[in-house]
């Protein structure tokens, strides 16, 4: 439970699960976030929850499919960073501390079981889905946005960078769209979720209740493909197209990829902080970027660069050593304090744009990760 939680007296754990019995027999698990006070903020007591009841469904027979939902106003605002501060901020020592190190261990490792679940996996994505969340998210065979849904990897404002395997999803999206949202951290509504790659269907936040009693009607069969077919036939007769049809991504395709086609980071930034049109949605992508931390750019443009002919798995092992170093030697503390601690908004950044977080400067800082911090057991085993 989080330290908020506490304070307001709390009791119930920070995640719940329930079965439900359906018409052939089978049954669904459903997950459900429910740490409210902190939008669902992914916690290591909350990563460990997930990771063992997933992976006991995903050894039950008896289990057909999964949902992952959250509680309230979001899925999960991402991870539990007050959390993470207190332990980089209490620490001594070179190294990172042990459970900021174990957090981002079983956070990585639980998106990558999230990414090949052997079972049909729906996330219910409402409300607020950004940073960890994502990672939640982005790997479900089936995601669901609503009309509440705001999704975003803001970690430029905070001076981590885009992590959660989004290094390997942003590659992935149309056109420069990925890269200037991983440089930004712009939100996306349902619209542009479904354009970008993020969601599948999107379904009104009143029918959840609806959906869930369709799936128990169901009769599953308990394999695999038939089951994906017939949750596609649940969700699919309640989409609905979102309004309007188009978000601001998709109408400013053309105009992220002439603000992103240079082949230098200096370039592109320039480029972005000169946009000088009316769009309101990239005139806040050009601020956030304006105030952010240039090492998060720089890792987000080395990263989507570094991983693109690498698999998910070798995505989420790299991922691990740059966390690492952004929390011993990187902007993640400061970031986390100006935000979240002291809220002044003021975050004193070690570096600056252009040679001070030149690409000399990312290749000692590659090196250094490699060196310094090496990938534990359970993420050098990751299959695929």
């Amino acid at each position: 439970m989080s330290e908020s939680g506490k304070q307001q007296g709390e009791t119930r754990p920070p995640v719940g699960f329930r079965e439900m019995a359906t018409q052939g027999g089978h049954r669904l698990g459903v997950a459900t976030l429910d740490a409210q006070a902190t939008l669902n903020a992914l916690s290591l007591e909350m990563a460990d929850l997930l990771a063992a009841r997933l992976d006991a469904w995903a050894a039950d027979p008896a289990i057909a499919l999964v949902v992952l939902e959250g509680e309230g106003r979001a899925l999960c605002a991402g991870g539990d960073l007050r959390s993470v501060y207190r332990e980089m901020h209490d620490h001594r020592g070179d190294g990172p501390p042990r459970r900021v190190a174990r957090f981002f261990e079983r956070e990585y490792g639980l998106n990558h079981a999230i990414h090949v679940y052997p079972k049909p996996l729906l996330c219910w994505g409402g409300g607020i889905v950004m940073g960890g969340g994502m990672g939640l998210m982005m790997g479900a065979s089936h995601r669901v946005v609503t009309e509440t849904s705001r999704l975003a990897m803001p970690e430029i404002v905070i001076g981590l960078f885009p992590d959660v395997g989004m290094s390997w999803a942003l590659n992935r999206m149309p056109g420069k769209s990925g890269l200037f949202l991983g440089l930004t951290g712009a939100t996306l509504q349902a619209a542009d979720a479904l354009f970008a790659g993020w969601a599948d269907y999107h379904i009104p936040q009143s029918r959840k209740q609806q959906v869930l009693d369709a799936l128990a009607r169901q009769d599953w069969a308990g394999e695999r493909r038939t089951d994906d077919l017939l949750l596609h036939d649940v969700l699919d007769a309640c989409h609905v197209a979102p309004e309007p049809a188009q978000g601001p991504l998709r109408r400013n395709l053309d105009t992220v990829a002439a603000l992103c086609r240079a082949p230098t980071l200096d370039d592109v930034i320039g480029a972005i902080l000169q946009y000088e049109g009316a769009d309101p949605w990239l005139e806040g992508a050009r601020d956030a970027l304006a105030k952010g931390s240039p090492s998060t750019a720089r890792l987000a443009w080395e990263l989507q660069r570094r991983t693109r002919h690498m698999s998910l798995a070798q995505v989420f092992q790299l991922e691990y050593q740059v966390a690492l170093w952004c929390c011993t030697r990187g902007d993640f503390q400061e970031g986390i304090r100006a935000l979240l601690i002291d809220k002044d908004r003021q975050p004193a950044w070690k570096a600056t744009h252009g040679t001070e977080v030149g690409t000399a400067w990312a290749d000692k800082a590659f090196r250094d990760m490699a060196a310094d911090f090496p990938v534990p057991a359970s993420l050098r085993t990751l299959a695929g």
